[in-house]
């Protein structure tokens, strides 16, 4: 009896299991690795500063705020307001004082990128006004807020930090501001006092690292956060020398206005420390693109 002819049209048509053929048919093919594609835009280069620099940040900084001292005026009597809240705050109030400091932590770089946009506006030779220096982080919005969400959590941390310190070497409890005061002052305490700054300057430096140049490159090319910190933190590295004066002159300037009666030489010195800043963001970066503004880097 013949076989179907259906069953011998499978038989010759379908290859064995067995068959190389199939086992190459069937074997998926390898993938090459995923290669990303070159950076596209403008580098960043980071300039050598020289150790003068910092001088000439402020003398370029002293500038512009005497070119427009009724701006100055107005962002240096906010400061001063500020500070004077947290000072209040943590005379009476001492349980409310890292709520406030974190208010200020929201407030202040929307407040410095207000000067910031007056100098970069005298560097590019245009007219600067207080209606544009208050509205000029509207479209860096984001960036803002996730550099302003970063310095909220160092600054929390920090507070945690404090508390552990103080739970450390105080075995009854949180001092009052006049204990914290007492504390501080006491000679005794010395190796309390050791461990505080010691803590403290360890967040400061991590913050000063972070926002040395980020808000002003931010404003400038309209940089991501992360991009921007990552950037601050790389000028910091290269120039540790030169950072390190800068932010102790910082740090000695404004404890200097902080010694005149009721904090008021805040109003002169905020504006004039940010009117700096941006010089020191103008010195530091270099963007390596045709299309960039022409800006004098040198030192003069």
């Amino acid at each position: 009896m013949g076989r179907p002819v259906a069953w011998t049209a499978c038989c010759v048509c379908l290859p064995s299991e067995s068959s190389p053929s199939s086992r190459r048919d069937d074997a998926v093919p390898e993938l090459a690795p995923y290669v990303p594609p070159p950076p596209s835009g403008p580098k960043v280069r980071i300039s050598r500063l020289e150790f003068s620099a910092p001088w000439t940040w402020l003398r370029r900084g002293w500038h512009d705020l005497k070119t427009q001292p009724g701006i100055a005026l107005f962002y240096g009597a906010c400061f001063w307001v500020m500070a004077l809240v947290l000072g209040w705050v943590f005379r009476h109030k001492p349980e409310y004082t890292m709520s406030m400091a974190s208010g200020c932590l929201l407030v202040g770089p929307f407040m410095a990128m207000g000067l910031y946009e007056v100098s970069r506006r005298l560097s590019r030779n245009l007219v600067p006004d207080l209606v544009s220096s208050l509205t000029c982080w509207d479209s860096h919005i984001r960036s803002m807020g996730m550099l302003v969400l970063v310095l909220i959590v160092l600054e929390l941390l920090w507070g945690r930090a404090s508390l552990v310190v103080f739970a450390v070497f105080f075995n009854t409890g949180m001092p009052s501001t006049t204990g914290v005061l007492e504390a501080v002052f006491n000679p005794q305490n010395w190796e309390f006092v050791a461990v505080y700054l010691a803590v403290g300057g360890v967040f400061a430096t991590l913050v000063f690292a972070i926002t040395v140049v980020s808000l002003p490159m931010i404003l400038d090319r309209d940089t991501d956060a992360i991009s921007a910190a990552i950037t601050s933190i790389r000028v910091v590295y290269e120039n540790t020398a030169v950072m390190w004066l800068w932010g102790g002159s910082l740090a000695i300037l404004v404890a200097l206005a902080l010694l005149l009666p009721w904090g008021l030489g805040l109003v002169v010195v905020g504006p004039w420390l940010g009117h700096a800043s941006w010089h020191a963001y103008q010195n530091a970066v270099v963007w390596e693109d045709a299309s960039a503004p022409v800006t004098v880097h040198a030192l003069n």
